[in-house]
């Protein structure tokens, strides 16, 4: 399938098929895919929390409001964003750069972040959304079904992944194998409501 066909054919998938097991290998080839997104100065600040054990699912489904998807996909992606990863020994987010670079990296790192809690959450949020299309488009590759979720009570669903009091959960993508077709598309407006040339 290629990267247009991806595209046009992947949709948010509402019935999973529970019988439908990944193997530890297409979850593994799954997540080398989605480290490949990109983020600002490279920092890599998101963080993936990978759910395959049933018990575990069923917590997470409960804590999405009883909605069924992440207890039959047979994957569930949680994306959440280390609010820290600008501090985290960012040089090595330039390692195969000259030293020079690295600095770089580190100063601007520190100007942008160091005194602001927004700009750190916001990168954190766009960070998850581009993995999770990552994520989303290669399950379609690989002949697999998703849906990305973001209906659930944030404080359940953090204790149950036990995060970091210095992360956030951004969202979480179900991957698995369709039930069921989804719906037919609600509509898409048109590109001259959405799209604007030079300006607004």
């Amino acid at each position: 399938m290629d990267t247009f066909e991806a595209v046009k054919t992947r949709r948010a998938i509402k019935k999973f098929d529970s019988s439908y097991k990944m193997s530890s290998d297409d979850v593994k080839s799954l997540m080398e895919l989605a480290i490949l997104s990109p983020t600002s100065y490279n920092q890599q600040n998101w963080r993936f929390v990978t759910v395959t054990e049933q018990s575990v699912k069923d917590k997470i489904s409960k804590a999405a409001r009883d909605q069924p998807q992440p207890k039959d996909g047979s994957l569930v992606v949680v994306l959440c964003g280390n609010l820290n990863a600008w501090k985290d020994n960012p040089k090595r987010y330039w390692k195969n750069h000259p030293i020079e670079k690295q600095e770089l990296v580190q100063n601007s790192l520190s100007r942008k972040y160091a005194e602001s809690p927004q700009n750190r959450r916001d990168e954190a949020i766009r960070s998850c959304g581009f993995a999770a299309q990552t994520i989303m488009l290669a399950a379609k590759q690989m002949g697999l079904d998703s849906c990305p979720m973001v209906g659930f009570e944030y404080d359940e669903l953090a204790k149950v992944i036990n995060l970091p009091e210095d992360h956030l959960i951004s969202m979480m993508v179900v991957v698995g194998k369709a039930a069921e077709p989804a719906a037919q598309r609600g509509g898409q407006l048109s590109l001259d409501e959405v799209v604007f040339e030079n300006h607004f």
